[in-house]
Formats: structure tokens, sequence, C-alpha cells
């Protein structure tokens, strides 16, 4: 934050020339921090109720580090996805309270209670190599205040797994489905229930999988209803879009 704007909307808070309403709307608008490699939006989260997440590749250690020290300053939770050990050794010597979650290659450090939704997220996987991406999505899910049900390994080569999960699937407010090989679990499910459900196609699959292109053009021409698609091995997206809908189906009850 910049200390000369917030010196001056301060000001003229505190002489009435501007209400809360209108200081608010102008903190949503504020610059973001630069701090040389990178530009922090340090009013993500009053613009769109999450604080800016860090995407780890390609950035050097040095480079994460510094942007998660940045954000938990400003108050915010850290969440850094696509993180290594590396990443996370450089962090940790920053930040001794962050947490590494290898499966789902995230950092994660959370400082304060993100808003509670009612409802819960799920997440089906057609097979144990669709994990990793299952976990991104839940990590991500869970710091953004969200009860989550795995049901991992219920992939179509077997449908009586995903059928035996038919009640806790109704259950869920919106589920997020992560398949590679030909990605067919997502219209599976989502002929089963009434619920959002998000396709996550995965990188998994032999050959003429085409590195997750079939499993995504298989999502994209699903004939069941209510599902959408998120790209290739993209759990952390996928993780935004349902807390979003699962924060929107709470709002309704209150």
């Amino acid at each position: 934050m910049n200390p000369d704007a917030l010196r001056e909307l301060l000001e003229k808070l505190m002489k009435g020339e501007l209400s809360v309403d209108g200081a608010m709307e102008a903190l949503r608008r504020l610059p973001f921090e630069d701090i040389g490699f990178a530009k922090l939006d340090s009013h993500r989260a009053i613009r769109c109720g999450g604080p800016e997440v860090i995407f780890c590749q390609n950035k050097t250690p040095d480079q994460v580090a510094a942007i998660a020290s940045k954000i938990v300053a400003g108050g915010s939770n850290l969440l850094a996805t696509r993180a290594t050990p590396d990443h996370f050794c450089a962090v940790e010597c920053e930040l001794p309270d962050a947490n590494y979650h290898e499966a789902a290659r995230i950092i994660s450090l959370v400082q304060c209670d993100a808003p509670k939704a009612k409802g819960s997220i799920g997440i089906v996987t057609a097979g144990t190599s669709d994990i990793p991406v299952a976990e991104e999505a839940r990590v991500t899910a869970e710091v953004l205040g969200n009860p989550v049900t795995v049901f991992y390994d219920v992939g179509v080569a077997g449908i009586h797994r995903v059928l035996a999960h038919f009640d806790e699937l109704h259950q869920c407010n919106v589920l997020i489905v992560v398949a590679g090989m030909e990605g067919a679990l997502a219209s599976v499910v989502g002929g089963l229930v009434s619920k959002p459900v998000i396709g996550v196609p995965t990188s998994v699959g032999y050959g003429a999988s085409f590195g997750g292109i079939a499993p995504l053009l298989t999502m994209l021409n699903s004939c069941a209803t209510g599902v959408a698609v998120m790209n290739i091995d993209n759990g952390f997206g996928a993780a935004y879009f349902a807390s979003l809908i699962n924060h929107m189906s709470g709002e309704e009850d209150e």
C-alpha cells in the first residue's frame, strides 16, 4: 500500500470529506506496491474477496520469499502454488510458520480466518495418478474457508466405485472432478447430481491423451448439463471458482 495515498485517504476520512463507503471504494483503486521484479496487488482481497496468490513456477526462491513476506506483512493469508522444496526453504527462512504441502506443491500460511462457507466442496478423482492436481484444489479450497470432502480413485474403469458414493456426492454444494486419460468421469458425475460440476483435465495418460488435450476435449464436449471445465492441471483455478459458488450458496440462507 502506498503510504502517501493511505495518509491522504485517512485525512479526508477524518475531516469528513469522505464517507466510509467512499473510503472503501478508494481503497479498491489504490495503486499496487511495486517491489521491482513484481507489482503486488495488495488490495485484491477488497475487490475480489481473496488475497493475491503467488504462482511460483519460473520465479526464483528469493523472489517468492520476498513476495510472500509482503503478503503476510499486509495481514493476508499466504497461498503459493506450484512451489518446489527450494521455494519453501526460502520462504520458511522469512516466515517460519509457513507450511509446505508436498503433494499439492503449495506453500500456505493462515494467519486470519477466511469467510466460512456453510456447504462443502467435493473433490473427485478418476485415479490415484490425478491426486496431485486434486490436492492443489483441496488445499486451495480449505485456505479459502471451505469444508472439503474427497473421493479419490473412483474412475469409470470401475464405475461401481463412484456409484458407491452417490449419497455423499449429493451432499456437496459443488463438485470438482479431476481426470486424465479420456476424462469421462466429469460427464458421469454431471449426470448423477444436481450440483455444479467443475471438470479439471489432467496431463496423465498415454501418448494419445496428448498431455491432457484428450480429456480437455472430452469434458468440453460433455453432454451432461451443469459441467464447466478448467484448463489442464488447473486444480487451483477449479478450487477458487468452486469457493465462489460455495460462498454464494451460503449467503442465500442468511
